[in-house]
């Protein structure tokens, strides 16, 4: 007995004394790490002091060995009641390599890391099962040498600055079962060797530059349950094999250069392959993806008439089919999505009469603008659905006044868009009991008349599109009313193409700072512009040609620096243009032609940048882009 009890004491002993005194190897790997790093918010290394490695904040070592066999560092730490992300500022130290026993490493989301994933990673860390150098500023190439990596279970160097080709070695990582490349800058093809890793059930490459097609084996990735290939150059028709992946459920390769035919694995229950170049038609065996959740095949130019199997789609909550070539009539069958929550079917061609769907009460948003559905009148049906909040009918017909029965829906309406229809009129006054609006699009149609006080019960709205009508009304009284909104409310205004009249230098737009879009052009307004223009800290965009606006431009309009265009053309401006003008930075479009400037224009960037037709038609005008003014 006593001879085990001094066999447990020296084993103590010898675990403790391994625990006090950290290997050498690690001990230099660690050092060299923390001399590597200028600034760290969370404290942590600071605490880095002995040679205990072993107690250090974020290191853990093996027990036998007393090697370190976990690095966890992450930018995010939640260990209180309020998460704090922290930083570390200076770079990835290659010596980091010298923890040849390590096997995991979190370095994620430390944010101003940066520096280079060293080259001989997998020829010295053999044992790494774990790597995250997510969210940091990593430059440079995968290197070669991560295939050496054979126990290697999660990749993550996502959103870096990674660049380059990706590596064949890729493939000989058959641990792997999560791959997260996504938000980087990687080019070239994607290697077919990737398809090799039979253990993956994760991969995500998506937003980087990678070309050519998608390996045409990759459905012998037969655990793969997620594929995020979006956001990249990918071309050519989508592999056969893909179908083969039978564990898929998340499926997303939107935005590529991808070609047909449609094909779908067949447990699919996120799909996204809207902004490619789909052709043909949807199989009536779309209808089989009974586990079908969420799907967007939107951009694309698919054709052909709706097949009625997508009635079948029992789960589906979200269809987006907008911004391609359907045509024929919608299926009945669409009554049958009892857990649809929105349907996107804008910008097709297809035809009416509509089915009526008023079976669908759990739907929120309905978009059906720009088809060839020819309503004459807004179906009353959709003021039956319980949930409606957001409904577009742009483009679609529709004839007569505004109908009372929208103010009266089960849901309060959030977004409504009946723009480029036949609307004839005024907006009606209880256009201010629909409280919950955010957006009202009512441009391009013949609507008449002012614009009703009440609107300014609508405190939530944000957007406001009348233009292309025939309103009438003085613009200081439209102010007025626009004044009884919140400062943070509205943020886009177009009344252009209107009757709208009055002195604008009368009217105080600076109430509203938070206009980032403002259009008042092709009206009848007069006078100077108002010094409060300069208090649209916010403003992107200020459209007021076309009117009868003169007297010189205020150096005030200096202070609206986000503004990225300004339009002032045809109007009757005098005078020279401001030097502050040069201030605005961030202008990328500029039309200041048919007025009735004088002077150099000021030299410099942005003005300089602009063509001749920016400045066009005003006669006392010269210095470049014009011609050099005469001494």
């Amino acid at each position: 007995m006593d001879r085990l009890l001094l066999q447990w004491v020296a084993l103590m002993i010898s675990i403790t004394t391994l625990c006090q005194a950290c290997h050498p190897a690690d001990f230099k790997g660690l050092t060299s790490f923390k001399s590597a790093i200028s600034q760290d918010t969370s404290g942590r290394l600071a605490k880095w002091v002995g040679r205990n490695c072993c107690g250090w904040d974020g290191i853990s070592c093996h027990n036998a060995t007393g090697r370190v066999k976990e690095i966890n560092l992450p930018g995010f730490i939640s260990t209180g009641d309020i998460p704090f992300q922290s930083e570390m500022m200076g770079y990835l130290s290659s010596s980091i390599t010298l923890l040849d026993a390590v096997e995991i490493i979190d370095l994620g989301g430390l944010i101003g890391l940066g520096g280079t994933i060293p080259k001989f990673i997998g020829l010295r860390l053999r044992n790494l099962r774990k790597l995250y150098l997510y969210g940091n500023k990593l430059r440079g190439p995968l290197p070669d040498s991560i295939g050496k990596l054979m126990k290697l279970e999660e990749l993550a160097v996502h959103d870096n600055r990674l660049s380059g080709s990706l590596p064949a070695s890729l493939g000989s990582l058959m641990s792997l079962h999560s791959l997260h490349l996504d938000g980087n800058r990687f080019l070239g093809s994607i290697p077919d060797s990737i398809t090799n890793l039979k253990k993956l059930v994760r991969m995500d490459l998506h937003s980087n530059s990678f070309v050519g097609r998608i390996p045409e084996r990759i459905g012998e990735l037969q655990m793969l349950n997620e594929l995020d290939l979006s956001n990249n150059f990918l071309s050519g028709k989508v592999p056969i094999s893909l179908t083969k992946l039978t564990a898929l459920s998340v499926l997303y390769l939107d935005n590529n250069n991808l070609e047909g035919p449609l094909l779908f694995p067949p447990a699919l229950a996120f799909l996204r392959l809207n902004g490619n170049r789909l052709s043909g038609t949807i199989p009536p065996s779309f209808g089989e993806l009974v586990s079908l959740k969420r799907a967007s095949l939107s951009n694309n130019k698919l054709e052909g008439t709706l097949p009625s199997s997508l009635g079948r789609l029992s789960a589906l909550s979200e269809l987006y089919l907008d911004h391609n070539r359907f045509s024929g009539e919608l299926p009945e069958s669409f009554g049958q999505l009892s857990q649809l929550i929105l349907l996107d079917l804008s910008h097709n061609f297809i035809k009416g009469p509509l089915p009526e769907l008023s079976s669908l009460q759990n739907i929120q948003t309905i978009d059906l603008s720009f088809n060839r559905l020819s309503l004459t009148a807004i179906p009353q049906w959709l003021a039956k659905l319980a949930s409606l909040s957001k409904m577009g009918l742009a483009g679609c017909g529709i004839h007569g006044e505004i109908p009372e029965f929208l103010r009266r829906t089960p849901s309060p309406i959030q977004e409504l868009d009946l723009s480029l229809n036949y609307l004839t009129g005024k907006i009606p006054e209880w256009i201010g009991s629909l409280t919950a609006l955010y957006s009202l699009k009512l441009s391009q149609n013949s609507l008449v008349y002012e614009i009703p006080d009440s609107i300014t019960k609508l405190q939530d709205l944000r957007v406001l599109d009348l233009h292309s009508n025939k309103l009438t009304g003085n613009i200081r009284q439209i102010f007025k009313i626009e004044h009884g909104f919140p400062d943070d409310s509205l943020t886009y205004i177009d009344l252009s193409d209107n009757n709208f009249s009055g002195e604008f230098d009368q009217v105080d737009v600076g109430q509203q700072p938070a206009i980032q879009f403002l259009n008042l052009s092709h009206n009848n307004l007069k006078g100077r512009l108002p010094i409060s223009i300069g208090g649209l800290k916010s403003i992107r965009s200020l459209d007021l040609s076309s009117n009868n606006l003169g007297f010189d431009l205020p150096e005030a309009m200096v202070n609206a620096n986000q503004l990225e265009t300004l339009k002032l053309q045809r109007n009757h401006f005098t005078g020279k243009i401001p030097k502050g003008f040069l201030k605005l930075r961030k202008l990328k479009e500029l039309d200041l032609s048919n007025n009735l400037l004088v002077g150099e224009i000021p030299a410099g960037k942005p003005l300089s940048d602009f063509p001749r037709s920016a400045y066009m038609g005003n006669r006392g005008l010269c210095g470049k882009p014009l011609n050099p003014c005469k001494l």
